[in-house]
C-alpha cells in the first residue's frame, strides 16, 4: 500500500468522522407518550463514571494511558512507515499487517483522546451525537481488526500449503479486495448497530457506568424495548466474531499439519516463526473480546469492567506493533534501518 492510499484513507476517516454524527439524530418511535418522549430529549449528554472509584488516582490514570496512547501511535507509525519505504516488505503479509497497523491507531483514537481529557474534569460528560460516533468508530474498528486478523489467516495458510499457488492466491487485486471487505464489514455491522441503538429510549439515567460509549452500557439505560439490538448483537457475535475466529482456527490446523509434513527442523522452525505473531495477536484479540462481552453478568464490577474493556480496546493496539517488532526479523530489521536513517548527525 503506497502512501497515497494511506492518506486517501485517513481523509475519508476523517470525513466520516466530522459527518457522522447528523446521520445519529434521534426519531422518537410514535407510539412513545409524551411524557416519555420529553424526558428522553433532556438526555444531552452521558456523563461517564468509569474510575470514579479512585478519585485521588486521576493523575496516574492519565500518565499511563498517555504512555500507552503514544507508544501505540509510534509503534504502529512506525510499522505503517517501514512498510511503506521498504520495498522487501511489499508483500501480502505485511500488506495487511501495515493496515492492522493503520486500524489499531483509529482504533484507540477513537477512546483515548476524549478519555485522557475527562481525567481533568469533575464531571466527565459527553455530548450525545458524541456518544452515538465513538459508538460507530469503535464497532467499526472492531468488527475490521477481527475479520482482517481472518484474512490475514488465510494468508499465511496460502502461503504454506499452497506455496505454489501463492503469488495467484494472494495477487496484488485479491489483498485488496480482503483489505477492502474487511473494513465494509466493520462498516455495515456498524451502522446496523448505531442504527439501532438511535432507536433506544433513554429514560432511565445519563451515567454510563465506563469510560467510553458502547452497545452493552447503552443497552442498560434504555426502559424500552431491546430484544431487536440483542437479536442483532447475537448476529453479529456470529457472523464477525465467531465466524472469523472458526476460520483462523481451522486455517492453523491445516497449517499445522502441512508443517509437520515438512522433514527438516530448519524448514518446520522458518514455518512456525511467520505464523507466531499473528497467532499471538489473534489470542490476545479474540481471547480478550471473548471476556469483555460474554462474562456473565453476575462477574460485573466497574472495576473488572474497566480493566477488561481497557486491554480489549486500548492495550492490544499497543502490544501488536511490539509482538511483530520482537518476532519478526524483517520488520525489526526494516524498523532498526528506519531508525538509522532519522538519527540526528552525531548521534
Amino acid at each position: 500500500m503506497c502512501v497515497t492510499e494511506y492518506f486517501c484513507i485517513f481523509c475519508l476517516w476523517l470525513l466520516l468522522l466530522k459527518y457522522a454524527s447528523p446521520m445519529f439524530q434521534y426519531n422518537f418511535p410514535s407510539h412513545l407518550s409524551s411524557d416519555t418522549r420529553e424526558k428522553n430529549q433532556t438526555i444531552t449528554e452521558f456523563i461517564f463514571l468509569g474510575f470514579s472509584n479512585h478519585p485521588d488516582m486521576q493523575g496516574l490514570f492519565f500518565l499511563v494511558f498517555l504512555v500507552i496512547y503514544l507508544i501505540t501511535i509510534l509503534g504502529n507509525t512506525l510499522i505503517i512507515t517501514a512498510v511503506v519505504v521498504n520495498p522487501v516488505l511489499h508483500t501480502p503479509m505485511y500488506y495487511f499487517l501495515s493496515n492492522l497497523s493503520f486500524v489499531d491507531i483509529c482504533y484507540t483514537s477513537t477512546t483515548v483522546p476524549t478519555m485522557l481529557v475527562n481525567f481533568f474534569q469533575e464531571k466527565k460528560t459527553i455530548s450525545y451525537e458524541g456518544c452515538l460516533s465513538q459508538l460507530f468508530f469503535l464497532v467499526t474498528c472492531a468488527g475490521t481488526e477481527g475479520v482482517l486478523l481472518a484474512a490475514m489467516a488465510y494468508d499465511r495458510f496460502a502461503a504454506i500449503c499452497h506455496p505454489l499457488r501463492y503469488p495467484v492466491l494472494m495477487s496484488r487485486r485479491v489483498c485488496a479486495y480482503l483489505a477492502a471487505g474487511s473494513c465494509l464489514c466493520g462498516l455495515v455491522n456498524s451502522l446496523v448497530h448505531t442504527g439501532l441503538t438511535t432507536t433506544l429510549v433513554l429514560c432511565s439515567s445519563n451515567e454510563i457506568s465506563h469510560f467510553l460509549c458502547d452497545i452493552p452500557q447503552l443497552l442498560k439505560l434504555s426502559c424500552s424495548d431491546t430484544s431487536v439490538n440483542e437479536i442483532a448483537l447475537y448476529v453479529a457475535s456470529v457472523f464477525i466474531d465467531l465466524s472469523p475466529c472458526l476460520f483462523i482456527a481451522v486455517s492453523y490446523m491445516l497449517i499445522i499439519s502441512a508443517i509437520l509434513k515438512i522433514q527438516s527442523a530448519q524448514g518446520r522452525h522458518k514455518a512456525f516463526s511467520t505464523c507466531a505473531s499473528h497467532l499471538t495477536v489473534v489470542i490476545i484479540f479474540f481471547g480478550t473480546a471473548l471476556f469483555n462481552y460474554d462474562r456473565p453478568s453476575s462477574d460485573y464490577s466497574l472495576d473488572v469492567s474497566i480493566l477488561v474493556s481497557s486491554l480489549f480496546c486500548i492495550v492490544t493496539p499497543m502490544l501488536n506493533p511490539i509482538i511483530y517488532s520482537l518476532r519478526n526479523k524483517e520488520i525489526k530489521g526494516a524498523i532498526k534501518k528506519l531508525a538509522g536513517q532519522w538519527r540526528l548527525p552525531g548521534f
